[in-house]
C-alpha cells in the first residue's frame, strides 16, 4: 500500500483496536492543512468510552507505533494528532511505487459486475452536445472500474423503438434506400428526421401509412423489421465515427437499444400484476411508488400500461433492470442520464425494490449531470438556434488544437502536429466537461478550454510532454531511472512525493461518489506540485547522485500524469 494516510491507518488499527478493548475502531486518519496527516480517531473513540481525547491521543503518541514513521507527532485541540511523515518513511513508499505498474493502486477486494448505461443517442437523429456529457463521464466511469478489475458492461441504451419510426421507415421507402443511406452516410441524421417529421404534419395519406407501419413493426413483420434494421444500422454507422473521433470504448458489441426489451414487457407487466402492485387510474394500470407526490400533494403514479393498452417507456426501464439483475447478475448499475430524469429513474428503481428485483447488496445509481450552456448561459445552440452536432465540435476542437500548437510550437512537423492536435483538441472537449462537478452546468469557452495555462486538458497534457522533453534533450531511457532511489531532500520534492502516493485515495475518492472531476482536480495539483519543483530543484544541472534521484522523480509523475489522464480518456502526448 502506497499511500501514506493509508498506511498510517493500517499501522493505527492494532491499536486503537486495544485501546476499544479489542474491538475495531476506526482511527480516522485524513489529510491536514498544518502537517502532512491528521488523526482524528482519538475522539470518537474517546467518546465512546467515556474517557479524555487529548489523553487517549497522547497514549497513541506515547506508543512508539509511529516512530518510524514521524519525525514530528503533536496533540492539538481536542484531541487531533497532527502526523509529519519521515523522509525515509515517504522515500520507502515511493521506492514500492516506482516498481509497480499499477502506481500503487491496489485491485478491488471485491470485485462486481458493473453496468454502465451511457451516451444513449437517438436513431436517425444527429448526436448532439448534450451527448458529450453522458459519453464521457459514463467512458470514464468505464475506464476507472475496469482498471480496479471489476467486470464492465457497457450498454449504449440508444433509441431504436417506437412511433417515430413508422414515419421514418417510410420515408425512407419514399427516398429509396439507396439515396437515403448516401445522405446518413454523410451524417445527416437531423435533415432526415426533420424531412419525415415535416411530411408527417403536412400529410394525411403519409399520417395513415407512418401508423400502418407501427402496426407493422410491433406485429414483428419481417420486412417491415428489414427497414428497420437498415435505419439502425446506417444511424450506427454514423455514431461509431463519432465514437472513434471522442477516442470512447463503445462499440457495436455494447448496443443494447430500447429494442431489446421489448419483448420483456409483457412478463414485466405480469409479474407486476401478481406482486399486485397495479391500480387501475382514470383507465391506466399505474404503480404508486412511496414518497412521490404531485404538484398537488397526491400520489404520483409511474404509468405502467396506458388507457389504450400500450406499454410505456417506464414499462421498459424497469424490463431493463430485471435483464440487468437476472441476466448479467449486476452488482452495480449506473445510469449515466441527464438531471432532468432523476425523478422518473428513482420511480422506477422504487418500484423495482417493491417488486423484489433489486435488492442490497444490488445498487441502482443515477449518475446525473448538469448541461453544456452558450456565452448566454442558455442551452447552448448553434447560430441557426439548433442543436450543435457533436461531430462538429470535435471537428472545430481539432482545428483550434491544431492553430495553437502551430503557433506554440512552429518546428513540429504538419504530421505530428495533426497527431497531436487530435490528442490535445479532444483532450480538452473531454477534460473541460469532466472537471466541472458532473451536476452542475458549465459554460462553453473555447479560449478557457485551449488554454496552456490553468486548469485545462492542454496544461496537464503540456506537463507530461515537459517531463518527456527533459529525458529527449538528456538522452536517457525514461526507463533506466526506475531502479534509482529517490531520495527527498527539498520541500519540493516532499510536496510532490506526497501528491504521487495520494494517487489510489484519488482514485477511491472519484469513484465513491462518481464524480471524475475529482480525479481531474487531482491531476491539476499533480501538474501544478511537478511546476513547483521543477522551478526550484534543477534535474539535469544537479550533481549526482541528486540528478538521477530527480529524474527518477520526474519519470514517476509522468507515468502517473499519462495513467490518470488515461482514466479519464484523454491521450498524454510526448511532445507538443
Amino acid at each position: 500500500m502506497s499511500d501514506p494516510l493509508a498506511s498510517l491507518s493500517t499501522l493505527l488499527a492494532p491499536l486503537f483496536a486495544d485501546l476499544n478493548g479489542g474491538a475495531p475502531a476506526d482511527p480516522t486518519v485524513r489529510p491536514s492543512d498544518r502537517a502532512d496527516a491528521q488523526i482524528n480517531g482519538a475522539l470518537a473513540l474517546a467518546k465512546r468510552l467515556g474517557a479524555n481525547p487529548r489523553d487517549l491521543a497522547q497514549q497513541v503518541v506515547d506508543s512508539g507505533v509511529l516512530t518510524d514513521v514521524a519525525t514530528d507527532l503533536e496533540v492539538a485541540g481536542p484531541g487531533f494528532i497532527n502526523v509529519t511523515f519521515s523522509s525515509s518513511f515517504l522515500e520507502s513508499q515511493l521506492a514500492a511505487v516506482v516498481g509497480d505498474g499499477r502506481l500503487g493502486v491496489e485491485p478491488a477486494s471485491d470485485s462486481k459486475i458493473v453496468v454502465v448505461d451511457y451516451s444513449a443517442p437517438n436513431v436517425a437523429k444527429e448526436m448532439h452536445v448534450g451527448h458529450l456529457r453522458s459519453t464521457v463521464i459514463g467512458d470514464s466511469l468505464v475506464r476507472l472500474h475496469e482498471f480496479l478489475g471489476h467486470t464492465v458492461i457497457r450498454e449504449n441504451h440508444i433509441g431504436d423503438w417506437g412511433r417515430p419510426f413508422g414515419m421514418l421507415i417510410e420515408h425512407l421507402l419514399d427516398l429509396g434506400e439507396d439515396v437515403a443511406s448516401d445522405g446518413l452516410s454523410q451524417g445527416d441524421l437531423d435533415g432526415f428526421y426533420k424531412e419525415a417529421n415535416a411530411k408527417f404534419k403536412d400529410s394525411e395519406e403519409f399520417q395513415e401509412r407512418a401508423r400502418a407501419r407501427v402496426v407493422l413493426l410491433q406485429g414483428g413483420d419481417e420486412a417491415t423489421l428489414v427497414l428497420w434494421r437498415r435505419l439502425v444500422e446506417m444511424s450506427n454507422a454514423y455514431f461509431n465515427r463519432v465514437y472513434t473521433k471522442l477516442d470512447v470504448l463503445l462499440t457495436d458489441d455494447d448496443l443494447a437499444g430500447e429494442s431489446r426489451y421489448q419483448p420483456l414487457m409483457e412478463g414485466v407487466y405480469g409479474r407486476l400484476e401478481t406482486a399486485g402492485l397495479l391500480h387501475e387510474d382514470a383507465g391506466a394500470m399505474v404503480v404508486y411508488p412511496p414518497g412521490f407526490k404531485n404538484r398537488d400533494g397526491d400520489p404520483l403514479p409511474m404509468i405502467a400500461k396506458s388507457q389504450t393498452g400500450a406499454f410505456m417507456y417506464a414499462t421498459s426501464d424497469l424490463a431493463c433492470v430485471v435483464d440487468r439483475v437476472e441476466r448479467l447478475d449486476a452488482d452495480l448499475m449506473l445510469y449515466v442520464i441527464g438531471t432532468p430524469q432523476a425523478q422518473h429513474l428513482q420511480m422506477v428503481f422504487e418500484v423495482c425494490r417493491m417488486a423484489g428485483w433489486l435488492t442490497e447488496p444490488t445498487e441502482a445509481v443515477h449518475v446525473g449531470f448538469g448541461n453544456v450552456l452558450g456565452e448566454d448561459r442558455k442551452m447552448m445552440r448553434s447560430r441557426a438556434g439548433d442543436s450543435v452536432k457533436l461531430a462538429d465540435l470535435l471537428d472545430e476542437a481539432v482545428e483550434r488544437a491544431a492553430a495553437a500548437i502551430a503557433e506554440k510550437n512552429p518546428d513540429i512537423v504538419p504530421e505530428e502536429r495533426l497527431v497531436v492536435a487530435n490528442m490535445v483538441g479532444i483532450g480538452a472537449l473531454k477534460y473541460a466537461d469532466l472537471s466541472t462537478e458532473r451536476i452542475k452546468d458549465y459554460v462553453f469557452d473555447w479560449d478557457r478550454m485551449l488554454a496552456f495555462e490553468g486548469n485545462t486538458g492542454p496544461y496537464l497534457q503540456y506537463a507530461h510532454a515537459r517531463i518527456c522533453s527533459i529525458f529527449r534533450r538528456a538522452g536517457i531511457d525514461r526507463a533506466s531511472v526506475r531502479s534509482a532511489h529517490i531520495t527527498l531532500d527539498q520541500p519540493q520534492e516532499r510536496a510532490l512525493a506526497m501528491r504521487l502516493l495520494a494517487y489510489p485515495s484519488a482514485i477511491d475518492t472519484t469513484l465513491d461518489s462518481y464524480s471524475p472531476h475529482k480525479l481531474c482536480t487531482y491531476v491539476y495539483e499533480l501538474a501544478s506540485d511537478f511546476s513547483s519543483f521543477y522551478q526550484e530543484c534543477p534535474i539535469l544541472k544537479s550533481d549526482e547522485p541528486v540528478r538521477t534521484s530527480r529524474l527518477a522523480l520526474a519519470d514517476l509523475t509522468a507515468r502517473v500524469l499519462e495513467h490518470s489522464l488515461g482514466l479519464l480518456g484523454i491521450t498524454a502526448p510526448e511532445q507538443m
